[in-house]
């Protein structure tokens, strides 16, 4: 039941008195607790129209309503001046990052892929790439295709065709000077394809040991496949492709994988996404 406004309780004959006696504006809550100071009404707010009213709802279920002027109500002891919550707008939201580190775009409509590409050369890279890139190249409508191996490169860029608005990134592992990979890129001279690369023999080297709870990468001799040399340093006896897929599960974002490749996949991406 709520009373007849705020005649219905005890006259408050010092309002003019406390008019002006507020120590601080006080942001109101629906669901919080007041006290009117000429009525000694303590109260949850059940209702705020800020200049205009209040109302109260007492221990005993009764409703108050009182005109909010300044310093009649106490929070905690504090005379106070009641105010309309801040909207919510006002209050900075915070971003969401995607794994990259960008900026979620949240859902965005699916779009026509671009004609350009980027080139990594297996299944792991692109899972890799996924793993962190992949909101990315979804909004920009970028497509990662493997090249199950890179030996053949010049030819399967000329067959590709590059141009301004077909434009062409290859990333290569073990991209160091004098390496096969190295003399594969300078095999390429196209303007519209950048070949960018990191210096890891594997990719699964540029993600950070600490990522898998291990102290470093294992050295593996020359001549021997890296993984396997890996799994063999590491005592790992299950089957290979569940440590790799383990590898690949405790990657969450960039910051568990090295900057060379950060640094290589973003310019890949800026490259082909350009104009």
């Amino acid at each position: 039941m709520r009373d007849d406004g705020i005649l219905a309780g005890p006259l408050d004959l010092d309002a003019t008195t406390k008019r002006g006696l507020a120590r601080r504006s006080h942001f109101v809550e629906i669901g919080s607790t007041l006290t009117h100071r000429g009525s000694e009404t303590t109260g949850v707010v059940i209702e705020f129209v800020e200049g205009r009213r209040i109302v109260l709802r007492d221990r005993s279920g009764r409703d108050h309503e009182f005109r909010p002027v300044d310093g009649l109500f106490t929070t905690d002891g504090i005379a106070v001046a009641l105010r309309a919550p801040r909207a919510k707008s006002d209050r900075p939201s915070p971003r969401r990052t995607t794994a990259s580190g960008s900026v979620d775009a949240g859902r965005v409509p699916a779009r026509v892929a671009r004609a350009s590409r980027i080139w990594v050369e297996g299944i792991h890279d692109a899972e890799l790439i996924e793993r962190i890139w992949g909101d990315d190249l979804r909004v920009e409508a970028v497509v990662v295709e493997q090249l199950e191996g890179a030996d053949d490169l010049a030819a399967r860029v000329r067959g590709f065709r590059p141009g301004d608005r077909r434009r062409l990134g290859v990333l290569l592992d073990h991209l160091v000077d004098g390496s096969k990979e190295s003399r594969i890129a300078a095999s390429v001279r196209e303007p519209d394809v950048l070949i960018c690369g990191h210096p890891y023999v594997d990719i699964w080297q540029a993600i950070k040991p600490a990522t898998i709870g291990i102290e470093a990468w294992p050295i593996v001799p020359k001549g021997q496949p890296w993984k396997t040399g890996v799994l063999d340093a590491l005592g790992v006896r299950d089957e290979p492709g569940r440590f790799w897929r383990q590898a690949l599960g405790r990657v969450e974002s960039y910051r568990d994988v090295e900057t060379p490749l950060i640094n290589a996949v973003e310019r890949l991406i800026d490259f082909v996404t350009r104009g």
